[in-house]
């Protein structure tokens, strides 16, 4: 008999040296060491909930970016097209695909285009309009006005979608 309470006594100092190097308490008392034990617990607990708060603050913001300002659009009329410049200080994921888009839109056939997606934006291309056999007369015309429009309602598009 004797010797299950040695047994039992040992495995409770044994318990209680690991909850004293877990806790880092240097209290002498058990009940010192269970007291330092619980705030222990509340302090891990309070540091899990800031954690879970950071973590739903982080995801709420990474789905909704701030691309700061409007990229830069630049229009111009050249002689056999248009030549559109899109320029911005933050790298702009997906832009390309709505800006390739506006192209479509327009019937614009992209002869020869610069892109660079890496640190910031940065998008010359050179785009003229597609003839197709039933656009023999002038009434197809467009203006640089008119580029610029749809390039600037696919920037706006772009924005205005949460990023992922």
């Amino acid at each position: 008999m004797v010797s299950r309470v040695h047994k039992r006594t040992g495995l409770f100092h044994r318990n209680l040296q690991h909850l004293r190097s877990i806790t880092k308490s240097h209290a002498v008392f058990k009940t010192s060491v269970i007291l330092d034990a619980s705030e222990y617990i509340r302090s891990l607990k309070k540091k899990l909930q800031e954690l879970d708060e950071l973590a739903v603050c982080s995801s709420s913001v990474q789905n909704f970016i701030d691309h700061g300002p409007m990229p830069m659009l630049k229009v111009e009329a050249q002689e056999e097209g248009f030549m559109i410049r899109v320029l911005s200080q933050r790298n702009c994921k997906g832009l390309l695909v709505f800006i390739l888009e506006a192209f479509e839109e327009l019937g614009l056939q992209v002869l020869q285009a610069r892109v660079s997606c890496v640190d910031a934006f940065s998008l010359e291309a050179m785009g003229i309009k597609e003839h197709n056999e039933g656009d023999d007369d002038d009434d197809g015309h467009m203006d640089a006005q008119v580029v610029e429009q749809v390039m600037s309602k696919a920037i706006k598009n772009w924005r205005e979608l949460p990023k992922q």
